[in-house]
């Protein structure tokens, strides 16, 4: 059962499901050339609210091994699509002017999209010097998403593209990742079932 906080703003609604931390563990398989790796991971991922109509998210994976080698953590923000306007808050630092848009559960039904769900953006951050932006949609507990753009730093590691999906199934969020990296088309990389942590 999900349960919607009561201070959740009405754009974030389609998204709620999402919202705690989650724990598990999943299995990273990727091959470049002759080099194959494969392990299992421990994850630990976190969707929380500020008040804004944006989910916070931040993620740590570490190897299931003696030490709980560190493997990987990002951090980003989640949101419905839409034009942003002069009550929304932004660019930088400024402040919106005059009423905030989509307030109601009703007003939010507007930006359904013709599938039936909701257009969604995620901007990903990792500490490797790779930025992800990921457009998709939400529609139920089901999140398709497919990078728009992959910025990466002067000393980065190649990586191209990449598809992300998300479900809630018997009250555990199974997620699955494909990447095109180091050479490779896209292919699969990690999934991973986590449980809400209590």
């Amino acid at each position: 059962m999900i349960e919607i906080p009561t201070d959740l703003p009405a754009e974030l609604v389609p998204l709620s499901w999402l919202l705690g931390v989650w724990e598990g563990t999943g299995v990273l398989d990727y091959a470049v050339d002759e080099a194959h790796t494969e392990l299992e991971f421990g994850q630990r991922i976190s969707f929380s609210h500020d008040g804004q109509p944006y989910l916070n998210y931040s993620a740590t994976s570490w190897v299931l091994d003696e030490n709980h080698t560190p493997l990987a953590a990002e951090t980003g923000y989640w949101r419905l699509s839409r034009t942003l306007i002069e009550g929304d808050a932004g660019p930088a630092m400024l402040p919106g002017i005059g009423a905030q848009p989509f307030t109601t559960a009703q007003s939010v039904e507007a930006l359904r999209n013709s599938h039936g769900g909701f257009d969604i953006d995620v901007s990903i951050i990792h500490p490797d010097g790779v930025s992800e932006l990921y457009l998709g949609q939400v529609a139920g507990p089901r999140i398709d998403l497919a990078t728009d753009a992959v910025v990466r730093t002067a000393g980065a590691k190649e990586y191209t593209a990449a598809t992300r999906l998300y479900g809630l199934v018997e009250n555990h969020l199974l997620w699955a990742w494909d990447i095109a990296a180091l050479g490779q088309e896209l292919r699969t990389h990690a999934s991973a079932r986590l449980a809400k942590a209590e």
